[in-house]
């Protein structure tokens, strides 16, 4: 039986309205699920039927042009929510969902959360302030594409990246994305050549020290001023 970080779900925005006891209950109702490395949790295009809270692990959102070619949308981690669009217009998925590693999180119906909405207002309106704030963020990342140079772009994921799974070490901030090259290039929106050139010309500046699926920012200061 998979044991449930209680504490790591309360931290997701779905539950930050409400209390201990509504916070228990709607725990109480949700579905363990756990996802290996590689493995997909839903399929861009699929029926969306249910949200998901990650409580261990790491998430890729991405999407498939017609030609083969793959797109990052975002990477979640612990604490944070998934598949919430089918609450609020229950059609297709809008990406594919897959583990960029071993993964654990709780899933839960959409007419279980329709009916514990209804009476909680609150919660409604945190999700849709959770909505408003990943909607914020996809409407930044399209400027960036177009105003924004490709190290630009590679500077600012790095500190998206350390700010939300970044563990401080002795020379810098140690941030394990978990992500091959590809899927980092991905991210950025650029070609992999493009992004490890970018990358490169980082280490030899020493801001930072490229790891196994990982990387140590050594110069938080100068990546951010190169991210404007």
């Amino acid at each position: 039986m998979l044991v449930v970080d209680t504490e790591a779900v309360r931290r997701a925005p779905l539950f930050a309205a409400l209390t201990d006891d509504d916070a228990e209950a709607l725990l109480a109702s949700m579905q363990s699920r756990t996802i290996h490395r590689g493995e997909e949790l839903f399929h861009e295009g699929e029926k969306g039927e249910s949200l998901y809270v990650i409580t261990d692990g790491k998430v890729k959102l991405g999407r498939t042009s017609p030609d083969g070619r793959e797109n990052l949308l975002a990477i979640l981690g612990t604490g944070e929510m998934l598949g919430e669009l089918s609450l609020f217009d229950p059609g297709p998925r809008t990406a594919t969902a897959t583990a960029v590693a071993n993964t654990e999180l709780v899933g839960l119906g959409h007419e279980a959360m329709a009916d514990f909405l209804k009476t909680r207002p609150e919660v409604a309106m945190t999700m849709l302030g959770a909505l408003a704030r990943r909607l914020r963020r996809t409407n930044e990342a399209l400027g960036d594409l177009v105003f924004t140079d490709v190290p630009g772009r590679v500077a600012k994921a790095l500190i998206d990246l350390s700010q939300r799974f970044g563990q401080p070490v002795d020379d810098g901030v140690l941030v394990g994305h978990d992500l091959t090259q590809e899927e980092l290039a991905q991210l950025v929106g650029a070609s992999r050549e493009t992004v490890n050139k970018a990358l490169a010309d980082f280490s030899a500046r020493g801001w930072i020290k490229l790891e196994a699926r990982a990387v140590t920012l050594l110069d938080v200061e100068r990546l951010q001023r190169r991210a404007r």
